[in-house]
């Protein structure tokens, strides 16, 4: 598959080349800070004497500062280009860890992150409507899913270095280190990125046009609803999943193991639901993961520790694999006048429905059990099979159902 992969891509033109490696590799970085912050947490509760809450506090205000500002980041890069937000938000979030080196206190920690949600929150809608304006078709499904796999390439490298880093040098000048990474990308950004017209002429949109001159109104809403759904559901599922497993009799150990499994599968999943969507289109896919993950999820109730074991790394792959399709379908539901704001709605939507999930489930949990609620999620995750029927009329073709 890498060899596919790179033989695709040096067979493309220079400018989609520079877009989708920009994406790329900038996803990677941002989404590798965001889990940096679970490598730090134990660092910093033993260097400021913080408690579970504060601790919570200073991831949530990374990623709330990050989903919150996403829809601004979208309208901002309308106005100046992509290259300028782009560049100064991987900038901003090199920045917040460069100061959270240099943090003296719990406060001053707070401010370094929010400087990082800051910069990190003009990533997601910014680079994934760059691959949209450089990628026509149904190939921005396969386009915009590699570069979805990417940010997973992140959260395992980059957390995994700074875990080296600390085994040879104190956390402040490690984190420091990393944080330079993001001005060094945010120099690279702003001289290789591809400048493209405010009504993002060329190739990608005429194309797109050509397929679907008016999208139906109610095609986005739908769509951002099942990627909620989906984003729910998956946070939901990993908040459950350690104690299903202490209650099968799993180790500390095997728990991380577990988890390992599942995430290992979801970057797996992301990548092959790419070509699949691009085999079967968006709708049979979405049908495919979701079914998959409803029935996976009834699964590990009757299954011994090893079973269920064995189950998480397709579990993993069906909880991750749709969202490959469902940012790749965004560019066919919208004009492309309003691409930047509709990718950053979606991306406000689905971060923000991970966020609230693992609470509202959790009640759901303490009030009834941990399997009624599994069994509560599998049910609702099946609500998106009747809205992603109801796209099909709305995505050209190629997008819902098989190519020719």
């Amino acid at each position: 598959m890498a060899i596919f992969l790179w033989d695709n891509f040096t067979a493309l033109p220079s400018d989609q080349r520079r877009a989708a490696s920009i994406a790329a590799v900038t996803h990677a970085l941002h989404d590798g800070y965001t889990d940096m912050i679970t490598v730090m947490l134990p660092m910093w509760q033993a260097e400021f004497g913080l408690d579970y809450a504060a601790l919570g506090l200073l991831r949530s205000v990374y990623v709330g500062t990050m989903a919150c500002l996403q829809i601004p980041a979208g309208v901002v890069s309308e106005k100046i280009g992509a290259a300028a937000v782009l560049a100064f938000g991987t900038a901003l979030a090199g920045l917040g860890y460069c100061v959270a080196g240099t943090s003296v206190g719990f406060i001053m920690l707070i401010g370094a992150l929010f400087i990082g949600g800051v910069g990190s929150s003009t990533q997601h809608p910014v680079a994934s409507s760059l691959v949209a304006r450089a990628f026509a078709g149904p190939r921005s499904l396969t386009a915009l899913g590699t570069y979805n796999f990417a940010g997973d390439l992140g959260k395992m490298t980059l957390p995994a270095t700074l875990s080296l880093m600390l085994l040879v040098m104190a956390w402040r000048p490690a984190l420091a280190i990393l944080g330079c990474l993001g001005f060094l990308l945010a120099a690279i950004i702003f001289v290789v990125t591809p400048r493209y017209g405010r009504d993002a002429t060329g190739e990608a949109h005429t194309e797109t046009r050509a397929m679907t001159a008016a999208p139906p109104p109610f095609a986005f809403p739908v769509l951002v609803t099942i990627g909620v759904i989906d984003s729910a559901t998956r946070m939901g599922f990993l908040l459950f999943l350690p104690f299903v497993l202490t209650q099968k009799g799993a180790s500390v150990q095997t728990i991380g193991f577990a988890l390992t499994l599942v995430f290992a599968g979801g970057a797996m999943g992301k990548l092959a639901c790419t070509f699949i969507g691009a085999r079967i289109g968006a709708i049979g896919t979405v049908w495919l993961t979701e079914g998959l993950t409803a029935a996976g999820i009834l699964s590990l109730a009757p299954l011994p520790l090893d079973g269920a074991l064995m189950l998480l790394p397709v579990i993993g792959v069906a909880l991750n694999g749709t969202s490959s399709v469902l940012y790749g379908s965004v560019p066919s539901l919208v004009t492309a006048k309003g691409r930047t704001r509709a990718l950053s709605i979606f991306y406000t939507g689905t971060i923000g429905s991970g966020a609230i999930a693992p609470t509202l489930y959790g009640l759901v949990g303490d009030a009834f059990g941990i399997w009624t609620a599994l069994t509560l999620l599998a049910v609702l995750v099946l609500l998106t099979l009747p809205l992603a029927a109801l796209l099909r009329p709305a995505l050209p073709r190629g997008y819902g159902s098989r190519m020719a």
